[in-house]
Order: C-alpha cells, then structure tokens, then sequence
C-alpha cells in the first residue's frame, strides 16, 4: 500500500477556487492510477476524478466536469486537484487513493483502490 495525506481543504464561498493535494511517500506512487473521491453527509463516497500512473490520461465525474482539473507530479510523489467555480453541492470530504495494481491501463472502480488518504474537509457556502 501507498501512504498518502491530503491538504488544501478549507471553507470557501461559491464561484471559488481551492487546490487540494495529495502527498505520497512511497516511490510505488509513481506506477499507481490515482483518484480523488468525496464523501458528503449521508452520502456514499463517489468518484471524483482520475488520472493514469504516468498522467497521461484523465477521467472526471460529470458534476465537476469543466471545474476540476487532476494533475500528478510524479517528481514530488503528489497528486493534486485543482477546483474553481465551487459550488454548495461540492461540500464533502475529499479523499485521495491509490490504484492496488501498478500500470493499470484503465482506472478501475472505487473497490481496487486500497490506500487512502484521512481526508481533507471542503465546505463551499453559499
């Protein structure tokens, strides 16, 4: 497993920005699929966005799709998501994680990704 801590959460207002970033201390990152969820209350953690182990791909859920951006830098074991024109309903705990299996081609479902983050808490009002 991959250790990772996430930061960048705070409370904000509507139409604004926040970058979140995920830390991993493993060199193991680097050959990992990783994700971001979020998990708001009386929800169930959903999908956030994604990106390939070597950042050549990404994958957004359609309610942030335009708003988000993931990027990685695999030089810094970090993996970010960077969120502007922030809304209400984007209020949730978000979580990073990691892929189990290295250089997966395709980014799985939420169950093949066995490390996570503690989560970093971002509340848009309105």
């Amino acid at each position: 497993q991959v250790q990772l801590v996430e930061s960048g959460g705070g409370l904000v207002q509507f139409g604004d920005s926040l970058r979140l970033s995920c830390a991993a201390s493993e060199l193991a990152f680097r050959t990992r699929n990783m994700a971001w969820f979020r998990q708001a209350p009386g929800y169930e953690r959903g999908f956030v966005a994604a990106i390939s182990w070597n950042g050549g791909r990404t994958y957004y859920a359609d309610s942030v799709k335009g708003r988000f951006t993931i990027s990685r830098d695999n030089a810094k074991n970090t993996v970010y998501l960077q969120m502007n024109s922030l809304k209400p309903e984007d209020t949730a705990v978000y979580y990073c994680a990691a892929d189990k299996r290295p250089f997966r081609t395709s980014v799985p479902g939420i169950s093949e990704f066995d490390s996570w983050g503690q989560g970093t808490q971002v509340t848009v009002s309105s």
